[in-house]
């Protein structure tokens, strides 16, 4: 049977626990009573979507209305989640009407100009118009090879273990103090939050329970925290070694970044620290011997132009630009004209034009410069960006990049984190 022949509609409250197992199990997992709560106190069923065979639920996906740091400012976005299809009704076009019902509504609704998820697969999302927009660094440290240089600057605040009820407001407050400034990270409220400090026991594994880390300088001001774990891997040796996993960091300021890791890198019977941080991250710069962190990169936020027009003029640019973009967008036919964008400092416009074009390129290479991680010239490198006017490449992709490199800090599932 084909997608047409299947039910597309919201999904009701009384449908929403066969729903979410439903999803749950496209991913191979089992879905307590406490995390069907959390998730239910997260959702919106008014823009949460499924495919019904016979009344039964067999595929779905959820949009989370989210704000999210770009260049320059804050912009809403439609965070996609609990995206999935039932291993009995792969490969008959849900996936696609799912999508295809997201993007339009977001149009015709005129709500978030972007979409942004983290795809369980890299190669599911491309050709729906999505670009891997931040890359992290998923970074093993040996911390008996970690030495920080005589001259890092610790400052004069302490780091205290937290309980986690303690610890939360804390959290919250350095969170939002940190996400205002850094590029691709995204509001969390209460639900958000919710998820993201949920400590189901039988999530962890052979780890230990959440630790909770703050910094706060001696006049009592938070400044940053550490949320991690203690757990094992093998040695090598056919024993094993301790590990702490580090599953978020953050932190107002370069000393109390500096001590949050003097003090994950000085706990005892731990041989590896690991962590999942930005591709610029500062912490290799801190040490005598930088081979001590080994990184290897991953994607991880991938965003979506649902309208470019209002994405492109709702973000700063770099240098003042006036290029024509030939966008091609299969999926989302409104997007397929030229585009002229025009920058000064501070403000941007971007509108329809009959213009002779600079550069053409698909929307899912404009989602991947988006935030100014992945360059426009890399793209081009790649013959997925053509340049039509000599020098408006170069200028094109300067203009895009920013100061740091973009970097997204939740989880997998981006909006629930």
């Amino acid at each position: 049977m084909a997608a047409s022949q299947f039910q597309l509609r919201r999904v009701a409250e009384h449908e929403f626990v066969p729903w979410a197992r439903m999803i749950a199990d496209t991913y191979g997992m089992d879905r307590s009573k406490e995390e069907l709560a959390d998730q239910r106190a997260a959702t919106d069923l008014a823009r949460t979507l499924a495919v019904f065979d016979e009344g039964e639920p067999v595929a779905g996906a959820s949009v989370y209305r989210r704000m999210l740091t770009v260049p320059g400012g804050v912009l809403p976005v439609a965070g996609v989640a609990s995206v999935g299809v039932a291993p009995t009704h792969r490969r008959r076009g849900i996936l696609t009407s799912m999508m295809r019902a997201q993007l339009t509504d977001l149009h015709e609704q005129q709500r978030e100009p972007i979409a942004g998820l983290r795809p369980s697969e890299a190669g599911i999302y491309g050709r729906y118009g999505y670009g891997p927009a931040t890359v992290g660094n998923r970074m093993r440290c040996d911390r008996r090879a970690m030495r920080f240089r005589p001259d890092t600057d610790f400052g004069e605040g302490t780091v205290r273990l937290k309980h986690a009820v303690q610890a939360r407001p804390l959290l919250e407050g350095i969170y939002d103090q940190v996400r205002t400034a850094s590029v691709g990270w995204p509001d969390r409220q209460t639900p958000h939050w919710a998820v993201r400090l949920a400590d189901y026991p039988h999530r962890r594994g052979t780890a230990t329970a959440l630790r909770f880390a703050v910094h706060q300088e001696r006049d009592g001001r938070p400044t940053g925290y550490a949320l991690y774990r203690h757990s094992s891997a093998p040695d090598g040796l056919g024993g094993s070694a301790g590990v702490v996993e580090v599953v978020e960091l953050a932190a107002c300021s370069l000393p109390s970044y500096a001590a949050l890791w003097r003090f994950l890198a000085g706990i005892d019977l731990v041989t590896w620290v690991d962590y999942e941080g930005a591709v610029d991250e500062p912490l290799q710069h801190l040490l005598v011997e930088p081979r001590a962190v080994q990184a290897t990169p991953v994607d991880r936020l991938w965003l979506r132009l649902a309208d470019v027009d209002k994405a492109l003029a709702g973000r700063s640019y770099s240098r003042p630009l006036d290029l024509v973009l030939d966008v091609r967008d299969d999926f989302c036919p409104w997007n397929s004209v030229r585009h002229r964008l025009q920058a000064e400092t501070g403000s941007a416009t971007c509108e329809p034009t009959s213009a002779p074009a600079d550069i053409r390129l698909t929307v899912a290479e404009l989602g991947a410069a988006f935030l100014g991680g992945t360059s426009l010239t890399a793209l081009a490198a790649a013959g997925l960006v053509e340049e039509l006017r000599r020098g408006a490449l170069s200028l094109a992709s300067a203009a895009f990049r920013g100061e740091r490199e973009p970097w997204y800090p939740g989880g997998w599932a981006f909006p629930l984190y």
